[in-house]
């Protein structure tokens, strides 16, 4: 094994980025090395998505690249794991005979062994459990950042959206016991950790497995016991489990970030009525104005689907109106398109597609006005900054780097010698674009941190993709 190289591509949402660190520490605990930039690996990982219509196709076409690849050098592995890799299981090998191990989202903890079996056995193995083996919490890690970390608080999702695919791909939901979500965070702030992202498909149904419904609002308030983690986030919750205890929760605790991303996929009744979605935009609402009355500085973003079966003028403009009175400062605007195997698939009055992107562009413009308007508020406002590594990256044209602000925004500011990654700085915004901020003013503080010490020798980047899940 001694030399042995691997890289994993991974595409889709932070539930996967969270498995290809692990995936990275298991491979790292079996004695594979990562690649260097501009090398090719002796083991190739693909960690799928299947959420979108074109994710087969991106697979396929991935590894149809990856054949030539492969015939020129002897003894290099091809591996797929991810949502894509427990929907289609033996029909991956059957039309990319070359792949030699498909693992699905319950039994990522395999790959090592099963990477040495097909190189044993000389053929491919194929194992795909159908409900989880180990969380993947417990594995080995490696991951991207010394400042930012993910963590894990359940796994899998009781929702039945006649849209999504996600449920009969990670499973019904398992929640981890609080006490191991805290030793884990607790562990992380040992080793330098400042901010933690806690994961769920469905993160604010935390706790139906062990009979808590206040668990998350619980889970929030110790988060904010842990002396030394500056920022706590959380993604995704679902709109008919946001209950006021979270609310106050996040007013009340000092190191949970103002910062909300909550799908509202529809701003229709209608519309949310054959999604399978058991709230209406009244409620959606409610819940946007009781998050901005406790906390005004708030961010909030969201997801929507454009043309839904069904879809009217009148149910688009819907969600239209809604968007106007939520002012989100971001929405991730996804134009629907059938996924085998969900109800919303085989559904009537299913919505012409060039109507589908007349709407697609005319709400993705509304929303530009809307971001652009909300972030130009901030403009001379002072800002807090966690500065990042694969965000913020110097830019040789602007001199600038990168930093996440407490509610999330993403803003540029004029780089000091002396900041590094994983710093924090606090800046006045000088300029506002619908995307990002900038700071060009001089620097109010600047906070040296232990991660940024850590963070020009701790490897980063393993993971390619969107920093975010889809649903909820």
């Amino acid at each position: 094994m001694i030399g042995k190289t691997y890289g994993i591509r991974t595409h889709g949402c932070q539930m996967n980025v969270h498995d290809s660190e692990r995936l990275a520490g298991l491979l790292e605990t079996a004695g594979y090395q990562r690649a260097t930039e501009g090398s090719t690996p002796d083991v190739v990982v693909f960690n799928t998505c299947a959420v979108r219509e074109n994710a087969d196709n991106r697979l396929y076409g991935n590894l149809g690249q990856m054949r030539p690849v492969k015939a020129a050098k002897p003894g290099m592995q091809i591996a797929v794991g991810g949502c894509l890799a427990q929907k289609d299981r033996g029909e991956i090998v059957r039309r990319a005979p070359w792949v030699d191990v498909v693992f699905g989202t319950h039994n990522i903890g395999s790959l090592p062994v099963l990477l040495e079996r097909a190189r044993h056995n000389g053929e491919a193995q194929i194992e795909i459990k159908e409900s989880l083996d180990v969380f993947p919490s417990s594995l080995p890690t490696r991951r991207d950042s010394a400042y930012s970390a993910w963590v894990s608080i359940s796994v899998g999702c009781n929702n039945t959206c006649t849209f999504c695919i996600v449920p009969s791909l990670r499973g019904t939901e398992q929640d981890r016991r609080p006490g191991d979500v805290l030793a884990e965070v607790q562990a992380l702030v040992d080793e330098g950790v400042l901010e933690v992202t806690l994961l769920g498909q469905n993160v604010n149904s935390y706790g139906v497995e062990f009979g808590d419904r206040r668990a998350f609002g619980k889970l929030l308030r110790a988060c904010g016991d842990i002396a030394g983690l500056e920022r706590v986030r959380f993604t995704s919750p679902h709109p008919r489990d946001f209950t006021d205890d979270v609310i106050v929760a996040m007013a009340e605790t000092p190191n949970v970030c103002h910062q909300l991303h909550m799908p509202l996929q529809s701003g229709s009744d209608s519309v949310l009525k054959r999604m399978r979605r058991s709230y209406r935009g009244e409620r959606f609402l409610g819940i946007v104005d009781n998050v901005r009355a406790a906390m005004p500085d708030a961010a909030l973003s969201t997801d929507v689907i454009v043309g839904f079966p069904g879809e009217t003028e009148a149910d688009f403009q819907s969600t239209v109106d809604l968007m106007r009175a939520a002012r989100f400062t971001t929405a991730y605007t996804f134009q629907y398109s059938p996924r085998p195997g969900t109800p919303a698939a085989s559904l009537p009055d299913q919505v012409r597609k060039a109507v589908v992107q007349e709407r697609y562009e005319r709400l993705v413009a509304v929303q530009e006005e809307i971001s652009w308007a909300e972030n130009r508020a901030l403009v001379g406002r002072r800002v807090e900054l966690l500065i990042s590594a694969g965000e913020g990256r110097k830019d040789s044209g602007t001199g600038r780097m990168t930093g996440r602000a407490r509610d999330g925004r993403l803003c540029h500011v004029s780089h000091v010698p002396d900041v590094r990654p994983g710093d924090i700085v606090e800046t006045v915004v000088t300029y506002a674009a619908p995307h990002h901020l900038v700071a060009d003013a001089p620097l109010l503080s600047h906070r040296r941190t232990r991660a940024g010490d850590l963070s020009d020798t701790r490897p980063v980047g393993i993971s390619l993709g969107m920093p975010r899940v889809r649903g909820g």
